[in-house]
């Protein structure tokens, strides 16, 4: 992706203009929403997840921000361009911005926040070519590279680089365990007043603001509701104008039938969710490719879209998501095959015994989310009797355990849930890398799974600018991964939001509701 300083100038001119386009905001007002998600801190720098990501995206403010098509705005970065040979990126910052807490925002802040989270965040791949980044003044920002970075600009996005003020982190203390993730300043359309983990956190509208005249709600409150069913009467009661990241069939059809809201699917182009199945390939049998096979043709992946997800999703095929550039569906589809399935069973060296089993496996699941995972864990359970596979559902307490579990490899089989992040480079190496080995870390590559080929891909892929050649590239991994099936892809991950329709401007470009809500107010 080549983005020259006319293209950003020219979507600069163009995002003005479509602002001007619009009826007049209203400001003013409190929105309330509604959320199961409980943030551990606020500092996205450091923390990769949605229950970061929707706070994280209102009080720090980055370098660029994404509309509904993919295409990077001016954002800190009033202009940027890319070097001809791919080695650099020259950011060319707003003037006026200030912290929170009255600071101007220079790019010595920008530098250390990239060094931050070049050296902390979970995706070390989405910064990993950066070498240094050069200050030649205080609005100008040069990032220097080892090698082109085609998703450079998208890791620039609010949800991936949060500028953090070196004033506050720099002081010597780890940034992972920082006082200031609690009580963070950023410089954001909205700061953190108040928050009482696991009960609810307040953002108030940041009067200076580089943005002239947003955000145009006075006050966010996010309200942690556990309870899925006390979320949905909330909404129908109109005590909460917004619920987002809702996968629960029977949530996405009851939020339809509410003549209060409006419920779309829009929004989560770039988060990419899949669900999936994934097998421990460094324990036996599994290590066994055919069991692994066997084991795809088992499980009738069509019954579980059509009537455990009531058609509410779609089928993921390969590790990347559909509709976006780099997908392929030419690859192998595993159709439900009992008979398919136990040749490969024989065939791998696990007969029959007079009991009618071959061997043991546990499954486990991430809880608190019953139709993306227990559910499925459930239904995998007899599926897999049927072809002499005896399943132990083991259902984990809290998602800490889960996490421990699977990030130290003591499983067979897991549900997971697993996030593109917009590009390969920064959501889908990771899963498949053999250097992402890493016992004790959740979502690295968990399943041990190693293709010398598929390591040389992804290396290529990573530095090729050519979008023809990164899909050329992409498609040859997608065949071998799911041909080799350290994962068997189940569906996208039907994410909708619900909106009161009285609330304009609600948030569905290609990061939704983890993006900056400074645009969104109410017409009352």
């Amino acid at each position: 992706m080549r983005i020259l300083k006319t293209a950003a100038i020219a979507a600069m001119t163009a995002w003005l203009a479509a602002g001007t386009a619009v009826a007049e905001p209203k400001p003013g007002g409190e929105l309330v929403i509604a959320s199961s998600q409980v943030p551990r801190h606020f500092n996205g720098a450091v923390q990769s997840g949605i229950a970061t990501a929707v706070a994280s995206t209102q009080i720090f403010a980055s370098p660029l921000r994404f509309d509904d098509q993919w295409n990077p705005q001016p954002y800190l970065a009033r202009s940027w361009e890319v070097a001809p040979d791919g080695l650099s990126v020259t950011l060319h910052l707003v003037e006026n911005a200030v912290f929170h807490d009255g600071q101007p925002v220079t790019s010595e802040d920008v530098a250390f926040s990239i060094g931050v989270i070049k050296a902390n965040h979970p995706f070390q791949t989405m910064l990993a070519p950066v070498d240094t980044v050069e200050t030649p003044d205080a609005h100008t920002v040069v990032i220097r590279l080892s090698k082109p970075h085609p998703a450079l600009l998208l890791a620039m996005s609010p949800p991936l680089m949060p500028i953090l003020p070196k004033h506050i982190y720099g002081d010597g203390q780890d940034v992972k365990s920082h006082p200031a993730n609690l009580a963070p300043i950023g410089s954001g359309p909205f700061k953190l007043t108040e928050y009482k983990q696991g009960e609810y956190f307040v953002l108030e509208k940041f009067d200076k603001y580089f943005m002239p005249g947003r955000p145009y709600l006075d006050r966010i409150v996010t309200r942690i509701v556990p309870d899925e069913n006390n979320r949905l009467i909330m909404l129908e009661r109109g005590e909460t104008g917004m619920l987002s990241y809702v996968s629960g069939v029977r949530e996405i059809m009851r939020m339809k039938k509410m003549d209060n809201v409006e419920v779309t699917a829009k929004g989560y182009d770039a988060i990419g969710p899949i669900n999936w199945l994934a097998f421990n390939t460094g324990k036996p049998p599994l290590d066994n490719v055919k069991v692994r096979k066997a084991i795809a043709h088992a499980i009738d992946r069509g019954f579980i879209l059509d009537k455990l997800m009531g058609g509410t999703a779609t089928p993921a095929l390969t590790p990347i998501m559909p509709g976006t550039p780099f997908y392929t569906d030419d690859v192998e589809k595993y159709p439900y095959d009992p008979a398919a399935a136990e040749a490969l069973l024989d065939e791998a060296g696990f007969p029959k015994k007079d009991d009618g089993s071959r061997f043991t496996l546990t499954i486990d699941y991430i809880p608190n989310s019953n139709d993306q995972q227990r559910n499925l864990a459930e239904y995998i359970r007899p599926q897999l009797a049927k072809v002499g596979i005896t399943v132990v559902v083991r259902a984990a307490p809290d998602f800490p355990t889960w996490a421990q579990r699977v990030g130290s490899h003591d499983f067979d089989l897991t549900m997971d849930q697993v996030f593109n992040w917009a590009d390969p480079v920064i959501g889908v190496d990771r899963t498949y890398l053999s250097s992402n080995i890493r016992k004790g870390i959740i979502w690295s590559n968990t399943q041990q799974y190693k293709n010398a080929r598929v390591d040389e891909i992804l290396a290529e892929a990573a530095s090729e600018m050519d979008v023809e050649k990164r899909k050329a590239l992409y498609t040859e991994f997608q065949k071998i991964v799911v041909d080799e099936v350290p994962i068997l892809y189940v569906n996208a991950i039907p994410y909708h939001s619900a909106f009161d329709k009285r609330l304009r401007n609600t948030p569905t470009t290609i990061w939704g509701p983890s993006s900056p809500m400074d645009e969104m107010y109410w017409d009352k």
